[in-house]
């Protein structure tokens, strides 16, 4: 049986984020069970927002709590679905994030979730999350606060690259 990294859950205390390199996360102690789809230096830390958790969970009639979606990191307040490829975050003290790219739905993710015509759903509803790579290494802690340092100028949006990804051909 496969291996997965999808199940996550918040942690106390710090937890150091680093580049992973070609493959794996950019979390000390995670894991990555598909190397060949996730994980890596563009999708070292994967982003979703609470108030999107909150959505599905209205949606979906169930308790979505931080780590539902898989996700490393879970911020409040930031819209990540209009955030730029490139604008960066500061969390905490340290650690600086770059936006990459949308976080796209795989079969890991559908099983999960359990809902039927769970992909197609994501798809339309357009708020996937975000991945980031590592710029500046460091710890983060559940509670620390995001900043955004760096705002690209123009350029295409999480929900730009989204929509492209699906676009059909």
């Amino acid at each position: 049986m496969p291996t997965t990294g999808f199940h996550k859950r918040p942690v106390p205390g710090p937890v150091h984020v680093r580049v992973p390199g070609p493959a794996g996360s950019g979390l000390d102690g995670d894991h990555v069970g598909d190397h060949r789809n996730h994980g890596g230096e563009e999708q070292a830390v994967l982003a979703h927002a609470a108030e999107d958790l909150a959505r599905w969970s209205r949606l979906l009639g169930r308790d979505l709590p931080p780590g539902a979606f898989g996700e490393n990191l879970t911020t409040v307040g930031l819209d990540l679905t209009e955030a730029p490829i490139g604008q960066r975050w500061l969390v905490g003290d340290e650690l600086v994030l770059e936006v990459s790219s949308p976080r796209v739905p795989c079969a890991t993710f559908a099983g999960k979730i359990a809902e039927a015509r769970w992909i197609k759903r994501f798809v339309e509803h357009a708020r996937p999350g975000a991945y980031l790579r590592v710029i500046t290494p460091g710890p983060v802690r559940a509670g620390d606060p995001v900043r955004i340092v760096a705002q690209p100028d123009g350029g295409p949006t999480i929900v730009d690259e989204f929509r492209e990804f699906f676009r059909p051909r």
